[in-house]
């Protein structure tokens, strides 16, 4: 089993010193990953390709070679070939003819060569000398040097030949390590997934960094769409994922910021936990799936205040995307059936929210939090090689249950944040409502009634199943969701 590795175009054109150094990471890169599918792996650098062998012949294992090798940044296409020695031109024919005769039967062909090294031939003479055997000995429809069915391919280097049998697209891109770290603030959706899969392509060790606004069940989705972008597209380095608890800052954000300032204040409070986060680490710059336009808190005067929450560097790989274009290509990589799935964070919307946000007023509704408040998030983080994530035990999943209607003696919880429901209050003939905003009920649950039966309402359902979730988790089994 063998393959021929093309490095990407942007590679290929670099400086000899930045080549051969990004080469040789491509080449690590490769041994790191195909080493955990096969201990007879072999990896060699020879200057314009990369050549792969291992002695299995094995159809499955050659089936992960080729998956691996499609996922892996700094990959222009990859060659499946078989290998041959030769003296003569003749030979070259004969181990050609012998792979390829049958499948010419009917078809139009050419052949093309590529040739390294000292011969007494050219490439057009190997070219001239084995399309005509094949076009004499075999059934095809002749050779046509202009778009024939089939292509022959074969490479020359010194006294081998080797016989292209598939061709296979790779990533492109720069190979992982030649760029600087970067911490990717991930939320699982659409978004965030595509720009974290732009930034490994690009050749950074992408760590990943999570604000978690909806409790475990949130967090237990987001760690496997990490993971899985981790596995397929960067496993050749090790990053961290990172899970900071975000509640303290949306409950002091609904309790104290003024209605239409709070998308823009929330981002930038991420900004600067990321940051503080990044700097412990020593990563130069964030990675966001902001798209210009896509929401309130992403028009270019608001992605200016939020860029002046840091002196760090914000990427924002998807500046110009359109939001069709990341949802293909969450498709294409595979993320798109996660963010289908996971539930979009709704607590923190603004009836009214700035499109202009003036960065002095925003500095002044920030002045409001409490001086320790990024102090106590940060001492609160949690910190977990991504491989961790793999070897967690399965959780056992929570049922929840969900009601039209409150049975007698229970009670409807409204755990909307306080200014939705003071515009529209929740009225339920023959039941009793109480509210407890959703940022109050971890600390403040335990101070109701444990005899009664508690039905968590808020507008789309959303975050009263995952607070209702949390809850169980906690022990708490007096608990349901309330959907009308």
């Amino acid at each position: 089993m063998k393959f021929i590795v093309k490095l990407h175009s942007e590679v290929m054109i670099k400086s000899k010193p930045v080549r051969v150094r990004f080469s040789k990471m491509l080449v690590s890169n490769i041994r790191n990953i195909l080493r955990k599918l096969d201990d007879d792996a072999r990896v060699r650098f020879n200057w314009d390709h990369i050549v792969i062998s291992s002695q299995s012949d094995d159809p499955q294992l050659r089936d992960r070679y080729v998956e691996t090798l499609k996922c892996l940044p700094g990959i222009s296409h990859f060659l499946e070939v078989t290998q041959h020695n030769f003296e003569s031109l003749d030979d070259i024919y004969q181990h050609t003819q012998r792979i390829f005769g049958d499948r010419l039967a009917g078809k139009t062909f050419c052949v093309r060569v590529k040739r390294s090294g000292k011969h007494e031939f050219s490439s057009l003479d190997v070219e001239r000398y084995v399309g005509g055997g094949l076009n004499q000995h075999c059934q095809s429809n002749g050779v046509k040097l202009k778009d024939p069915d089939m292509t022959i391919h074969i490479q020359i280097e010194e006294d081998k030949c080797y016989l292209v049998e598939h061709r296979h697209q790779g990533l492109g891109g720069f190979p992982i390590g030649t760029q600087e770290d970067v911490l990717s603030l991930i939320s699982g959706g659409f978004d965030s997934g595509v720009s974290t899969y732009q930034a490994i392509k690009r050749g950074t060790r992408t760590h990943y960094c999570f604000f978690n606004l909806g409790g475990a069940e949130h967090e237990r989705g987001v760690k496997e769409v990490a993971y899985y972008l981790w596995n397929k597209f960067g496993s050749s380095h090790r990053v961290r994922f990172i899970s900071v608890p975000f509640e303290p800052v949306v409950e002091e954000i609904l309790e104290r910021v003024d209605n239409g300032q709070m998308g823009v204040v929330l981002k930038r409070m991420m900004m600067k936990v990321a940051a503080e986060v990044a700097a412990r680490f020593d990563i130069p710059a964030l990675v966001t799936g902001e798209a210009m336009g896509q929401v309130s808190s992403q028009t270019l005067t608001n992605l200016n205040v939020i860029d002046r929450a840091t002196d760090t560097v914000i990427l924002r790989p998807l500046i110009t995307w359109d939001k069709q274009e990341i949802v293909d290509t969450a498709r294409a990589i595979g993320t798109a059936p996660f963010a289908e799935v996971m539930p979009e964070y709704c607590g923190v919307i603004s009836q009214r929210p700035t499109v202009k946000a003036v960065l002095s007023k925003v500095e002044a509704e920030e002045a409001k939090f409490s001086e320790d408040l990024i102090e106590r998030v940060l001492a609160a983080t949690k910190v977990q090689d991504i491989r961790e994530l793999a070897m967690a035990q399965p959780t056992e999943t929570v049922e929840m249950e969900t009601v039209q209607q409150a049975a007698a003696g229970e009670i409807i919880l409204d755990i909307r944040a306080p200014e939705e429901e003071e515009q529209s209050p929740l009225v339920v003939a023959g039941s009793e409502v109480m509210t407890l905003p959703f940022f109050k009920l971890a600390s403040q649950f335990e101070n109701l009634d444990a005899s009664r039966t508690y039905l968590l309402y808020c507008d789309r359902g959303v975050m009263s199943k995952l607070q209702a979730l949390y809850l169980k988790e906690q022990g708490y089994n007096n608990i349901k969701v309330y959907r009308p």
